[in-house]
């Protein structure tokens, strides 16, 4: 077996073996096969594709690249939930309190953000002294002690897969369903938890542009699951307008605690309370298999119906926040900024977008509108670039919202930027105008278990 003789295969469109795909991985990952001869492999799949039997053996062989983390001193069934990236997106600090909240284990571990897409482990980091490198020890005790860590990723988890999307970064060969899928579920089943929630967005924001695409990401991904023996539910959800009001690191921490406390946006809201709801129904925290109700479609709906009224109530009466709290006080964050969000770090500068045009907002380029928080210094350019935790945006308006010419747009901030030109003209740029009130996309495209 050579690498060669698996190119020439993949690019006339063949099936690879389980033993060809462990073959390349395992090369690869161990610096025997060069970096032009994998490239030439990647797109090849990026061209033709791979079934599922080869997704799943692709993601199993990266799994097995490294160390998988053992959950099994959890006591209770550990659910995890991942997005596959966009804009404003801080349902993570809102979620996984929640879910802790009801009796749920929630281990999470995040990544940090790169170009227009934001990270959590950012945003958990720009509470001071927030710790995000906890043992595998510490996490485990944390998890049993308050239902939930977050966690940056470390260790030797899914090395093929750094190397693999370092390569892919440069050969043109990200957007691809079969690498997508398999580097997603490679990471979160070396993760080790038992559930999985997947919030696949799609449009402007985006990497998946259109429902085709996003529903067939979504169900590789459940498929892989399914195959590694994981309970994965994955919700489409929309992507073409940013999610919530802001954009950027500490001004998101903030908008999460204000769902916390029952009054953030509504969009925001909603999303993860769908978002909660299924992770709790996964990782029965809401001790739906006790209730002896049957498995048939009405019984599994009543069941979500239980979690989601759940969900609402602590949010209401203020549990899911103090669980936050927990998580703050144990990993070294200060807590007091949780009760008073007025004491982050305030920004430098600020800059003010005033309409130049009047009517309702059609559209908004997610992605450009990310860009501009990125520009701001919320973001990263490169891995290694340094980020401005007080940077972002404020949106004052948003798609379905009528505008008059000289009304508040959106506010910019930074530490890092005076001014605000280039970012200001990107803005105006991100936004569509109607004279007619545009018919508003669902938040919640499809849920596929």
């Amino acid at each position: 077996m050579n690498i060669v003789e698996i190119i020439y295969k993949k690019k006339n469109n063949q099936a690879l073996s389980k033993e060809e795909i462990d073959f390349f991985v395992q090369g690869y990952t161990e610096g025997k096969i060069e970096d032009y001869q994998m490239s030439a492999l990647l797109m090849a799949i990026c061209i033709n594709g791979m079934n599922d039997e080869e997704i799943l053996n692709l993601t199993m062989s990266i799994v097995n690249s490294g160390d998988v983390m053992d959950l099994s001193s959890v006591n209770g069934v550990t659910v995890d939930k991942h997005s596959t990236g966009g804009v404003g997106d801080k349902t993570t600090l809102v979620v996984a309190p929640i879910v802790a909240a009801l009796g749920g284990k929630v281990v999470k571990m995040s990544g940090k953000g790169l170009g227009h897409t934001g990270g959590t482990t950012d945003k958990l980091e720009s509470i001071e002294g927030f710790n995000t490198q906890l043992s595998q020890a510490e996490l485990i005790n944390q998890v049993n002690e308050i239902g939930l860590c977050n966690v940056s990723q470390s260790g030797n988890l899914t090395p093929a897969d750094k190397k693999l999307y370092a390569l892919r970064d440069v050969t043109g060969t990200v957007e691809c369903t079969a690498l997508i899928a398999s580097s997603v579920m490679s990471k979160k089943i070396a993760a080790g938890s038992d559930g999985i929630v997947l919030d696949v967005k799609m449009g402007s924001g985006a990497f998946m542009k259109d429902i085709e695409a996003a529903r067939e990401l979504a169900q590789k991904m459940v498929t892989i699951g399914k195959g590694a023996g994981k309970k994965v539910v994955a919700l489409i959800t929309n992507m073409d307008v940013p999610l919530g009001n802001t954009i950027g690191n500490s001004l998101e921490v903030k908008e999460a605690i204000e769902v916390l406390k029952g009054n953030g946006p509504k969009d925001l809201t909603e999303t993860c309370i769908e978002l909660a709801t299924y992770m709790l129904n996964i990782g029965d925290g809401a001790n739906c298999s006790k209730l002896n109700i049957g498995d048939t479609p009405d019984c599994q709906n009543a069941n979500k119906s239980k979690c989601r009224a759940m969900v609402e109530e602590v949010i209401s009466n203020g549990k899911a926040l103090e669980k936050l709290k927990e998580m703050v006080r144990f990993q070294g964050g200060n807590v007091e900024v949780i009760d008073n969000p007025d004491l982050f770090k305030a920004p430098l500068y600020k800059k003010e977008i005033l309409s130049l045009d009047s009517g309702y907002i059609k559209k908004m380029d997610a992605k450009l509108i990310g860009m501009v928080a990125c520009n701001c210094g919320a973001g990263r350019t490169t891995k290694e670039s340094s980020i401005d935790y007080t940077a972002g945006i404020v949106l004052n308006k948003k798609v379905g919202d009528y505008v008059e010419k000289g009304e508040l747009l959106a506010t910019l901030y930074s530490s890092t930027v005076e001014n605000f030109e280039a970012q200001e003209k990107d803005y105006h740029s991100a936004i569509t105008f109607s004279n007619d009130l545009p018919q508003l996309e669902p938040l919640i495209y499809e849920v596929i278990e």
